[in-house]
């Protein structure tokens, strides 16, 4: 057995029906006896053997859908952002199935019962606390992660140095496999405190390329981004990240949500909780952030922003 949001991750899941689709799997010769059966995410999957033995398993979830209910972004339009390794940006989309025309990816949210079900889309950043790590590991420019918020806070702004992450490419909303990393604006002025910020600003510019990508598919203002993982725990990001999206961001208490959202829908499963409205009143900000600059400076940034990346696509074509 599998649930809908880890079904829906495989390419072979039909949106509407919420079942294998047949005609992918006729042409991938797949088998449909040799697929797990589909499930509500609320569902008793059966029984521990080990450890919890005896306990029921009544919520599974993929990652990121869980992140989302684990962040209360229960209603159509609410978007949470985790900041690790890489970034994953869901907006709830509600009953709506929406397809991108922007290279966001269309996916189920959850499925509460045998009736209600939840849609997202999706965009993933590739790099962001993993170019940290190449400063710490591979530049020997900071000797810890932490030490990035330190040295990026050295310089009151970015000196005009740009960090475009394409190790390997890059992802939404660009999809670029032959894009490359580059350091962009460098002059004789620039230190390694410039080149720290701009690490720290590729995640919040990144994240704002997804974020209008959603506006548009929406068609509507995001109001709020609810933030989580490792790296939110960077005040100067998120404050950089509602600079440069003008959206208030608001970081969460719990930052690894992931199992959060899990054990709310196997609570609610359980009747430990009657509604998701009695999760309401658990959630709370440690933190929220509002932009301080002007409309003229957030332009401005965007433009080289993009400037920048214009210049990494296709490198190794």
């Amino acid at each position: 057995q599998t649930d809908v949001t880890n079904a829906s991750r495989t390419l072979l899941f039909d949106l509407h029906s919420l079942n294998w689709n047949n005609n992918l799997l006729n042409e991938f010769k797949i088998p449909f006896n040799s697929l797990p059966i589909i499930k509500p995410s609320l569902h008793n999957y059966g029984e521990c053997k080990s450890i919890l033995k005896g306990i029921p398993i009544t919520a599974v979830l993929g990652d990121q859908q869980a992140s989302l209910f684990g962040q209360h972004c229960f209603n159509k339009g609410e978007v949470k952002n985790t900041y690790g390794t890489g970034c994953f940006a869901l907006t709830n989309t509600g009953d709506d199935i929406v397809y991108s025309k922007n290279g966001l990816l269309t996916t189920v949210a959850y499925k509460y019962g045998e009736r209600n079900v939840k849609y997202a889309i999706e965009g993933s950043v590739a790099i962001a606390g993993a170019g940290v790590q190449w400063l710490r590991d591979n530049l020997k420019i900071i000797e810890s992660s932490e030490q990035v918020e330190s040295y990026a806070l050295e310089e009151k702004n970015n000196g005009g140095v740009y960090f475009v992450p394409a190790f390997n490419g890059l992802g939404a909303p660009h999809w670029n496999s032959h894009a490359r990393t580059s350091l962009q604006g460098i002059t004789i002025e620039n230190n390694k405190y410039h080149i720290a910020r701009a690490v720290l600003e590729s995640i919040a510019f990144q994240t704002n390329d997804i974020i209008q990508m959603m506006e548009s598919d929406l068609n509507s203002k995001i109001l709020k981004i609810v933030a989580d993982g490792g790296v939110s725990q960077s005040d100067m990001l998120l404050q950089s990240q509602s600079d440069i999206t003008d959206i208030n961001v608001q970081r969460t208490e719990t930052l690894e949500s992931t199992t959060l959202g899990a054990a709310y829908l196997a609570g609610l499963a359980t009747k430990f909780w009657d509604s998701a409205e009695e999760l309401k009143d658990r959630k709370k900000t440690s933190q929220a952030f509002n932009s301080n600059i002007t409309q003229a400076r957030r332009k401005e940034l965007i433009f080289s922003w993009n400037k920048a990346i214009s210049r990494s696509l296709d490198w190794t074509k």
